[in-house]
């Protein structure tokens, strides 16, 4: 018995399982570099939401009420770490306030996560300033929602409370 292979079927064979091998090669490429694609828009957002932190912490040691009018929405809530509330123009009417002046403003352990075209961060804080000709220091953990809109982020919630010595 003989067996008779034709040369064209084999090699057409192994020419199929090549294609199909660099098809699912370059399928693995497209989705992988999808995914990294994904993963780097995801760095992007959050070094965007970081930075725009670290602006609004500037902002408020330089008393600079105009950027953080830009950085907050129309209908932002604040909730203190003593427990007022204040809407934004008492918060902006606040850094302008004479009375306080903050000296510096660290954030640390700072986490964003996002939860479709919105990022809550969370973190702590350190605050050093004068209130009423008084100085003072607080640490405290933090919590800013931000939200997608118009091409930007805008944070439309913030809360702090003191942590305990």
């Amino acid at each position: 018995m003989h067996c008779y292979v034709d040369a064209a079927s084999v090699y057409g064979d192994m020419a199929d399982e090549r294609a199909m091998a660099r098809t699912i090669c370059c399928l693995l490429l497209i989705f992988g570099s999808m995914g990294l694609g994904r993963a780097q828009q995801g760095d992007a957002r959050e070094n965007r939401i970081l930075v725009l932190e670290r602006l609004w912490n500037e902002a408020q040691v330089n008393r600079d009420a105009s950027s953080l009018n830009a950085l907050v929405g129309d209908r932002f809530v604040n909730t203190e770490w003593d427990g007022e509330v204040t809407d934004k123009a008492q918060f902006l009417a606040g850094i302008k306030d004479p009375r306080y002046k903050a000296i510096s403003l660290n954030i640390q352990d700072v986490k964003v996560n996002f939860y479709g075209d919105t990022a809550v961060v969370t973190g702590v804080y350190h605050n050093k300033g004068i209130s009423d000709g008084k100085p003072y220091e607080h640490s405290g953990r933090f919590t800013d929602t931000w939200v997608a809109q118009g091409g930007g982020w805008q944070c439309v919630a913030s809360h702090t409370s003191l942590i305990k010595k």
